[in-house]
């Protein structure tokens, strides 16, 4: 039986010229990243919807709190997802690794699109919509940090900033897509086909879309600098262990350093239109736009910081946006309660969306930088994946429960500015290694 590896690697490809070449990469990265991550966002935002269908209840707050929960439950897995699909990015390449990703990505999604509701199979309903949850975590795991290092090793010296940014650009894209597509479909539709059958169209359109980043990603060249530690027998025989062995302080560098941007995205992005239906009482059509808005600022602003952060170096522009979340947290979430209408949720997350592009854009040079080609992939996963699997996915459910415990809207900006402190702290404590060079 032929191999994952081999077929791909027998997959033809053209050798066009160097600039050509780095170009398709992008291309291909950028692309099979937007569809794993719109798939991977929609579950929060449709996160009333499922609750409606899988965990009916007299409680909308307990419900709503268990899709949450099933929604965090996904980023259990992505440690796992860093952990076995690292590994196997740093033995075999990073192209035959975020070829896998797709395809467990689409799989969970198309499944989740399709799973009877409650009312139709009891418990098994339920049941199979945790089981793709944590599929997708396990994909998604995997996928962020063979992006990121893919893009980095692909950029030239001095635009390893830019180029990294647009991992993150893709991440806007896709949650400018989720949170449109999340807004249209409650604009158009009532409440009842909503419930019905509504919150299936995106799970659907995400299994679609599936194929070209597929596509896309059999047919790009592995990176050259994966090549030359190949060649020079480089690559490590067993790159998870010395992630928590030899290179334990920079993998605790990048989780420290990961912890307020997946915050930040998930509290002001994820969380924020359920809450400003919840809390607010406004329109989940507003709610979404809003949320499409902040997206756009947050995608165009991203490639800049990250062309920024090769000029001026990572920490400064990362320093900027933690600092931002730790002193701004609890004046943007009393800005959306005070103003309580659509602009001023508007406001709080397009100023939100300003520190998250500070955050966004040197993110994946800075973790990449911090690790050598032989562990890249499985150092920098398993930093990041920890950071959003303990801090981010569960965010939404701990700012619900917050809300509830305290009985205060602004509760969850306390998380915030905890999260801000905590990479506030880690970047001054690190070296800046703006440039250095990736071996």
């Amino acid at each position: 039986m032929i191999s994952l590896e081999a077929f791909i690697a027998n997959v033809p490809v053209a050798r066009p010229d160097a600039a050509r070449t780095r170009r398709r990469a992008i291309v291909s990265c950028a692309v099979g990243n937007f569809v794993e991550l719109f798939d991977f966002m929609i579950f929060g935002l449709f996160a009333a919807q499922l609750a409606a269908n899988f965990f009916p209840g007299h409680d909308p707050v307990l419900s709503l709190l268990s899709a949450f929960a099933t929604y965090g439950v996904g980023f259990l897995m992505r440690p796992i997802g860093a952990v076995v699909i690292g590994a196997y990015g740093d033995r075999h390449g990073r192209r035959a690794a975020l070829v896998l990703t797709v395809g467990f990505m689409a799989s969970a999604t198309a499944l989740t699109g399709l799973i009877p509701s409650y009312a139709a199979i009891g418990l098994w309903a339920p049941a199979l919509l945790v089981l793709c949850r944590l599929v997708q975590g396990f994909s998604t795991g995997g996928e962020w940090g063979g992006a990121a290092a893919f893009l980095v090793e692909y950029a030239p010296a001095g635009r390893r900033g830019l180029i990294g940014s647009l991992q993150q650009f893709s991440v806007g894209l896709a949650l400018i897509a989720a949170t449109l597509c999340a807004a249209v479909l409650n604009a158009t539709l009532d409440r009842a086909a909503m419930l019905a059958w509504g919150w299936r169209i995106p799970f659907i359109l995400g299994f679609v879309l599936a194929p070209i980043g597929l596509y896309l990603r059999t047919r790009v060249l592995e990176t050259p600098e994966f090549d030359r530690a190949a060649a020079q027998r480089r690559l490590a025989a067993h790159p998870v262990r010395d992630s928590f062995t030899r290179y334990r302080r920079p993998v605790l560098a990048a989780f420290g350093i990961a912890v307020v941007g997946t915050v930040g995205n998930y509290v002001f992005n994820i969380f924020m239109p359920s809450f400003a239906v919840g809390q607010l009482g406004l329109a989940p059509a507003a709610a979404y736009y809003s949320t499409s808005v902040a997206s756009v600022v947050l995608t165009v602003l991203t490639p800049l910081m990250g062309a920024l952060s090769d000029r001026v170096g990572r920490r400064p522009v990362l320093l900027a946006g933690a600092l931002g979340y730790l002193l701004l947290g609890y004046p943007l979430f009393r800005l959306a309660v005070v103003l309580h209408d659509t602009a001023g949720l508007m406001l709080t997350q397009a100023i939100a969306a300003v520190l998250l592009a500070m955050y966004a854009g040197p993110l994946c040079a800075v973790l990449s930088e911090l690790f050598p080609t032989r562990v890249r992939y499985t150092a920098l996963s398993i930093g990041y994946g920890f950071a959003v699997t303990i801090f981010g996915g569960f965010a939404p459910f701990i700012a619900t429960f917050l809300i509830r415990a305290t009985e205060s809207p602004l509760s969850p900006a306390l998380y915030v500015m905890l999260a801000g402190l905590i990479s506030t702290a880690t970047l001054l404590a690190v070296r800046d290694p703006v440039n250095a060079p990736l071996d």
